[in-house]
């Protein structure tokens, strides 16, 4: 039994595959070798690229923004999560280099942007007409299931163990929390995102 995930090589062989060369979303290599990557199976043999380009076609106006104080291990997943819904762009804000494992390569289908601080965040923000909404559980915090999410805007997280920190929670519009009903205090970071970015995606996806 082939437990092997994916596709194998092109049936037929090279004399059967697709046309490649300029203009083809078709990878020589994938068609030659199998395509054993996580990807829909309308993207089968596509090079990265030509993924990449046709998900530019349709891309969520939503952007996805977090501080990377720590290397958190939940960070990939808020990456993982972001590409399911095709988000515009992933924003690094603080160190630049981040914990990647969780995101299992899905970052290459993304454009990710580094911020120095969350200043040169809301300044991109502020450039491109986007609000900025924080998502924490912190007092004056509105429930994310009743506001009123933009359409267009950027969704900003901190870690788990300190949250927002206070330089951004001044420059949001509004910060957002889920409502909780155990006994646990705070959600990890990738579990958070993935609601939050659930609930603008039922107000604004068909």
């Amino acid at each position: 039994m082939d437990d092997e995930v994916g596709v194998g090589p092109w049936p037929g062989g090279p004399g059967a595959w697709p046309p490649v060369g300029p203009g083809s979303p078709y990878d020589p290599a994938l068609l030659a070798e199998g395509d054993r990557r996580n990807v829909v199976d309308q993207y089968r043999y596509w090079s990265v690229e030509a993924v990449v380009a046709d998900l530019d076609t349709h891309r969520s106006p939503l952007h996805v923004a977090f501080e990377n104080t720590a290397h958190d291990l939940n960070v990939g997943s808020v990456v993982r999560t972001a590409n399911a819904y095709n988000v515009a762009g992933i924003h690094v804000v603080g160190r630049r280099r981040w914990n990647r494992r969780g995101a299992m390569v899905t970052d290459r289908y993304l454009h990710l942007h580094h911020h120095g601080d969350t200043a040169d965040l809301f300044a991109w923000a502020g450039a491109a007409g986007l609000p900025v909404l924080g998502v924490d559980n912190i007092d004056g915090s509105v429930p994310i299931e009743t506001y009123p999410l933009p359409r267009g805007c950027v969704l900003l997280f901190g870690t788990e163990s300190t949250g927002l920190s206070p330089q951004a929670v001044a420059g949001c519009q509004a910060v957002a929390h889920i409502t909780q009903h155990g006994s646990t205090r705070s959600l990890n970071l990738g579990a958070a995102a993935a609601i939050a970015i659930y609930a603008w995606a039922v107000r604004h996806l068909p």
